[in-house]
């Protein structure tokens, strides 16, 4: 199910129109659905027709800032449309599972507490206890979220209780940044595919804040949809993980720059801005102890040099 959002959000640069007709010519299976996730009888209508054996709901108003304009719209998608796929789930396919893309958003800015040092390209954890980055024991409340990261706390707690008071084999997954190189990054999300965009087309990257230096773990989609089957094939219901690249994965933007133009062998034009956005990570690294211990089979296939190599087309 989707219609396409995106472009609403974000204008032609986030169409995905071009991905839907790329699944359409390669895969086999594919019914899409131009379902809008705010309209409850027709989601509802959709799961009763249809009874599901796995939902992987990533559905959302994605953009840190955009929800800043349209508060209305960003709750109604983000919470009440994974509402309505809860309840769709409950009504007609309650045995299915259920996984929900939620977002380290939900931390607010209380990683920011932790205490850090910068060094010459990025900020770093200052105590060793910290080194595997964020867990979930992160607290989600007295902290600034950003209208997104509220309307995503929402979600994630409707979800949890789903699984835990409903018995649903739900599970939360507190995303960082997905990427890969199907991603329509624009400048308000999707930071390294945006990134990568900007340095081909020779346009100016705008840095926001912290010098540059603010760190980020990527995790490509294919790990990620390698994740969601683990937790299929053994839900734990109402469980919370952390999901991103890790420590092995991190990087700041003037180190995900520097390799961008090794690769290209074109330098980057950016421009600073000294204020940076309101409730945003310093340092943001995903702790995936408990996601490995509860599914040791899992692992990272997808380095971040090789993730950027082929989003610049290399491999």
């Amino acid at each position: 199910m989707d219609n396409n959002q995106r472009r609403e959000f974000f204008g032609p640069a986030g169409d995905t129109t071009w991905n839907l007709e790329r699944l359409r010519k390669t895969t086999r299976s594919f019914h899409p659905s131009a379902i809008d996730i705010r309209d409850r009888a027709a989601v509802s209508d959709y799961f009763k027709a249809n009874r599901f054996d796995l939902i992987i709901h990533c559905a959302a108003q994605p953009s840190h800032d955009r929800a800043r304009d349209i508060p209305l719209v960003d709750f109604d998608v983000n919470a009440v449309g994974t509402l309505n796929l809860l309840e769709a789930t409950r009504q007609h396919c309650p045995e299915a599972v259920f996984i929900f893309m939620s977002t380290n958003k939900v931390y607010g800015d209380a990683p920011n507490e932790m205490p850090l040092k910068e060094l010459e390209t990025r900020w770093d954890y200052a105590r060793p206890e910290d080194f595997a980055g964020v867990s979930e024991e992160c607290r989600i409340d007295r902290t600034m979220h950003s209208i997104f990261g509220a309307s995503k706390v929402a979600a994630d707690i409707l979800a949890q209780e789903y699984g835990r008071y409903y018995g649903l084999r739900v599970g939360v997954f507190r995303g960082g940044c997905l990427t890969g190189e199907h991603h329509s990054g624009v400048q308000l999300h999707g930071f390294l595919s945006y990134l990568v965009k900007v340095a081909e087309a020779g346009e100016t990257y705008t840095i926001f804040g912290y010098s540059g230096k603010q760190v980020r773990d990527q995790i490509h989609s294919s790990d990620v949809v390698a994740a969601f089957l683990e937790f299929a094939a053994h839900p734990r219901p109402g469980e919370v993980y952390n999901l991103g690249g890790g420590r092995e994965n991190a990087a700041s933007i003037l180190e995900c720059m520097s390799k961008i133009e090794n690769l290209t062998g074109r330098r980057i034009r950016w421009k600073y801005e000294e204020s940076a956005r309101k409730g945003d990570h310093i340092c943001y690294i995903t702790d995936l102890t408990k996601f490995r211990r509860d599914y040791p089979n899992w692992r990272l296939n997808w380095s971040l040099d090789r993730i950027v190599e082929r989003m610049v087309g290399r491999i």
